[in-house]
């Protein structure tokens, strides 16, 4: 087997190393701090500061793949991801690795259609311009023949092991597996995509090792599109909880919230998502690869099983 590094340990950058180390893969994984965790076997954790090119290109040397999963902090992202970006390019044109980077959704901006990997980067608030332009630059080294690099990308993760981000990792699963109501930003029945974090991690995986993929964005399989009520419905009903009500956020509440809390004011940028429809189109890559979204019962009984076992 091989050797991959995994920069990052949130989320996405801890399933995709359990699922590397279960095939056998020697795993490297970089964080800023030391991961207090016993690693797995096959899994080594490293402390550097994974914007620094020259620390992460050592860490790097004799990797086949380079797996981006690392982020600063939201209100953090327009002064430190371009650093980011260019050590991850860096290592991996220092390394030969190819470069795997996972994305999401916000360099596209407000659509009115379905999102397919050919719409245009168009964001203009910062932090989706930040995550178009890292893209941007790896794509335009790979076409140079610099380096190789694809892009994942997932709309907000949902399944065991996400506790921060979109309604369903922080905030809908715990309230209602206590009984409690269920608030969200934006509209709670208005279509929304979310990614299960097992299918993002296979994703990645996968496009590691497909030379076809390479040079190109990918969105990763995901499950039809539902509104935020109708989600807790289903977990509600897999918990076998009673229904819960599902209340939208006040705006005037979160405005007033932004005054004291930075990342309710970056949350402005990106409201929309949860105010009008916000579907991920992954037919692109079903067509080409063999990953495909895990069936919703099975995210659902999975999600539900996890919180429970946490609380």
């Amino acid at each position: 087997m091989s050797f991959h590094l995994v920069v990052g340990h949130g989320p996405a950058g801890a399933a995709t190393t359990r699922l590397l180390a279960e095939q056998g893969h020697e795993v490297r994984v970089v964080t800023r701090t030391e991961h207090p965790a016993a690693p797995a076997d096959g899994v080594e954790h490293l402390a550097l500061d994974a914007s620094d090119p020259a620390q992460l290109a050592e860490a790097a040397r004799g990797a086949v793949a380079i797996h981006g999963c690392a982020a600063p902090p939201l209100p953090q992202w327009a002064g430190r991801w371009p650093a980011l970006a260019a050590a991850l390019c860096a290592a991996a044109e220092d390394s030969g690795a190819v470069l795997v980077m996972l994305g999401n959704l916000y360099g596209y901006g407000p659509v009115d259609r379905p999102m397919t990997e050919d719409l245009p980067l168009a964001a203009t608030g910062p932090k989706g311009r930040v995550r178009a332009a890292a893209w941007e630059q790896a794509r335009a080294l790979h076409e140079a023949g610099r380096i190789r690099a694809v892009e994942v990308r997932a709309s907000d993760f949902f399944g065991p092991g996400v506790t921060e981000g979109g309604h369903l990792a922080s905030r809908a699963v715990p309230a209602l597996l206590r009984g409690r109501p269920v608030a969200v930003l934006g509209d709670p029945d208005a279509p929304h995509s979310w990614t299960y974090l097992p299918d993002v991690a296979r994703a990645m995986v996968e496009v590691a090792g497909e030379e076809r993929a390479w040079g190109r964005p990918w969105h990763v399989p995901t499950a039809p599109a539902l509104p935020v009520r109708t989600m807790v419905e289903r977990l509600t009903a897999e918990a076998g909880t009673d229904p819960v009500p599902v209340r939208r956020l006040s705006p005037v509440l979160l405005a007033a919230g932004g005054l004291v809390s930075p990342l309710l004011r970056e949350l402005r940028e990106t409201r929309y998502q949860f105010d009008r429809p916000f579907v991920v189109d992954s037919t692109a890559y079903e067509a080409a690869f063999t990953v495909r979204a895990t069936p919703l019962d099975e995210q659902l009984a999975a999600t539900v099983a996890w919180w429970r076992e946490r609380s």
